[in-house]
């Protein structure tokens, strides 16, 4: 039996275990468990992080158990890796072991007042004050302001600080931290590419930063171990898999980059998941983007490995887009009824929508933006708006890759995608219409988890996943042709981001001009 490695994909609206051949890439098994969000208030969004770990257990076993009905002897596992939603974030109690509040999820808006104080206190009012450092600008998104605010806010959080009991983690330290022990000597740690989300984490000299976070006020004691995207890190203590070492760990998108097998220069891919996540792999010298997009660690496969960078370009809101018009609107009963909708109509019929749920992403990072419809008249329905929302996917997307096409200078030929959304078959065939490239699925989507996998397989000490060009697993997949006119993509493109404009500066800070009423 060929070597197996397991990965733990540990997204926003789900947990997935999921075990490949390590010569191959086949998927052998796997199991997946919704995660539930809360919404306390309006703009926050939490996840419970006990929540999470039950997760990953029961997909653990559970795929375990699928694997013995199969005959695969479970001992062939040799790795295990772990890749996991990004900026989410988290403070517990070393010697508990107990969250000290929920996690903050990575689109959560709490944080505006914060960001729009750090802004206005910045020289020149910049957005941008600290991205030759971090990549980043200064928004909601990314962990440092998630962190002051629960330094700011939550008594649990301030008194283990003050007695030197907190850890501050983003999900994938959590989860390490957990599996390889907990409150009895689990492994304290993350990887480059989780620590360039944090903003706390210098992207040159590859380390946490004292001058960033006296910045953000944030005692550097807290923070975890910052290590390659693929070495031994711990083993795991308990559960069928106990003795297995985790030895990959990357933030979702990097996962994916390297489960596309992006990993030459000029190489890009796009997930459809929660959000959307464009990513172009720049090789080992950060680029600082003129439009709009982030600097980010890609990944460092190996301790003496070089890191390596990418451009990116977030959405924030992509699929949830569906959940939303199931769970708020109740036009489909479920997520795989919206193509069917879109397909009914054929078209938006002039309605456009612009998902600013949680602000802007890339490339304006204007958090006072909200959602918006427009262009309804008398004959818009259902159908419609659901067209229309997966036209606003495609539309968001197109901007990114402009950005990216003028950042880099050598405009892209054709986008490799991949996340639970490319099973919307009408939806890629609007993508490729609106990029007016053609747009290429792999048959096998689950290359976040993959990635996570090969990271690991590859970590020295493991040793049983080649990352060399030659031995890279050939993935079959499918290409969407774009079909329409240039034109009319032009149009629609154009009439969508007159929509954004109308989006824009809607939620601000300032006092509200009549205080009897009850929803100001």
């Amino acid at each position: 039996m060929d070597p197996l490695v397991a990965a733990i994909d540990q997204g926003t609206s789900s947990t997935r275990f999921l075990v490949f051949n390590a010569k191959t890439a086949e998927l052998m098994s796997q199991h997946q468990v919704e995660i539930k969000q809360s919404f306390p208030k309006e703009g926050w969004v939490e996840e419970d992080p006990k929540e999470i770990m039950q997760s990953i257990y029961e997909c653990m076993e559970r795929t375990c158990e699928k694997l013995r009905l199969l005959n695969i002897d479970i001992s062939n596992i040799k790795a295990l890796g772990v890749t996991n939603q990004r900026e989410t974030t988290l403070v517990w109690d070393k010697e508990t072991g107990e969250p000290l509040y929920n996690a903050i999820v990575w689109l959560d808006l709490r944080t505006q007042s914060t960001v729009e104080s750090l802004i206005n206190k910045s020289p020149g009012k910049s957005k941008n004050h600290l991205k030759h450092k971090t990549g980043l600008p200064i928004s909601t998104y990314f962990s440092a302001v998630k962190l002051r605010w629960l330094l700011d806010n939550v008594e649990e959080v301030q008194q283990a600080v003050l007695s030197q009991r907190a850890l501050f983690g983003t999900v994938d330290s959590w989860i390490i931290w957990c599996l390889t022990g907990g409150n009895n000597g689990g492994v304290h740690c993350t990887d480059v590419s989780n620590a360039s989300r944090t903003m706390l984490f210098n992207i040159h000299s590859m380390d946490w930063d004292p001058e960033l976070c006296r910045y953000f006020d944030v005692p550097m004691e807290v923070l975890p171990t910052v290590r390659s995207s693929s070495e031994i890190y711990g083993w795991m203590r308990s559960g069928s898999l106990a003795g297995v070492p985790i030895s990959g760990c990357l933030g979702d998108q990097s996962a994916a980059l390297v489960g596309q097998m992006c990993l030459r220069e000029g190489q890009s891919k796009n997930t459809y998941g929660t959000g959307c996540f464009m990513l172009r792999n720049t090789g080992t010298k950060p680029m600082m983007s003129d439009h709009g997009l982030l600097t980010t660690v890609a990944y460092k496969l190996g301790k003496d490995e070089p890191a390596c960078y990418a451009l990116e370009g977030s959405v924030a809101i992509a699929g949830a887009v569906v959940c939303w018009l199931k769970d708020n609107l109740g036009i489909v009963q479920s997520s795989s009824e919206i193509e069917k909708l879109a397909a009914a109509a054929g078209t938006s019929h002039g309605c456009y929508f612009v998902p600013a749920f949680s602000g802007l992403y890339a490339p304006y990072w204007e958090p006072s933006a909200r959602g918006i419809i427009c262009g309804l008249t008398q004959f818009t329905n259902r159908n419609h708006l659901a067209f229309a929302a997966l036209e606003a996917v495609c539309f968001q997307t197109r901007e990114i890759l402009d950005a990216m096409n003028q950042d880099s200078g050598v405009p892209l030929t054709e986008l490799q995608v991949d996340g639970g959304m490319t099973s919307n078959r009408l939806l890629m065939q609007l993508q490729a219409d609106i990029l007016c490239i053609p747009v290429v699925r792999p048959t096998m989507s689950e290359t976040t988890a993959l990635g996570a996998a090969m990271a690991a397989g590859a970590a020295e000490g493991v040793g049983v996943w080649s990352l060399s060009p030659s031995h890279l697993p050939h993935v079959t997949s499918e290409k969407y042709e774009p079909q329409i006119n240039p034109d009319e993509s032009e149009f629609r493109y154009a009439r969508w981001k007159k929509a954004v404009q109308r989006s824009m500066n809607w939620e601000t800070n300032e006092p509200c001009c009549n205080t009897n009423d009850p929803q100001l």
